[in-house]
């Protein structure tokens, strides 16, 4: 995981399509710029050009082993983690919040994408899948307590399968899950 605490690099990956192409290349391992355009339906030029600067921050690096444009690219880091509120200064927090809001929302469109489209997946996925919502009454330390809790899980169980397909069982696909919590409504004084 890396950790983002700058503003400018944090403007980096305010970008659509510079968040489309991390996906993809989280997803698919290295890929050409013409490769990855074809996923996410932008021209190799624009790739290369939004490649080129998520490789000047550090997120993207030449795999190696093409010449000219069919240079394959892939990730420098598996995930990106940006320390919560009053942990950055002012500029980073607004371009971090936009960042994440931009996240956000592709998140939740495929989310909506699943819910459309999920009768046409094999009954042992539309079982596997799980749309569940909890309520508790939890102190703040709590709350920060069963999040680093599920956080840890998250971030050990099935990591070095995202990195390594050869460690990913017959019949694995990516699988997202998105973990939410917050106050539903204001303290009281």
């Amino acid at each position: 995981m890396r950790e983002i605490t700058d503003a400018r690099t944090l403007r980096a990956l305010a970008h659509p399509v510079r968040i489309k192409l991390l996906e993809e290349l989280t997803l698919g391992g290295p890929m050409t710029a013409t490769e990855v355009g074809e996923r996410i339906g932008e021209s190799p030029t624009t790739c290369s050009f939004h490649l080129r600067q998520l490789a000047r921050y550090g997120f993207v690096e030449e795999a190696g082993g093409g010449r000219g444009r069919a240079r394959p690219w892939r990730m420098r880091h598996i995930g990106i983690t940006v320390p919560g509120p009053g942990k950055l200064d002012a500029t980073a927090e607004i371009v971090a919040s936009t960042v994440l809001r931009m996240a956000r929302e592709r998140w939740f469109a495929r989310h909506q994408t699943w819910q459309e489209t999920k009768a046409a997946y094999p009954k042992e996925w539309r079982d596997a899948a799980e749309d569940s919502q909890f309520l508790f009454y939890l102190t703040p330390d709590e709350l920060a307590d069963l999040n680093q809790e599920l956080v840890a899980l998250l971030r050990t169980r099935f990591r070095d399968r995202l990195g390594d397909p050869s460690r990913r069982p017959s019949g694995a696909v990516p699988v997202e899950l998105l973990l939410l919590s917050y106050p539903v409504s204001p303290p009281r004084p």
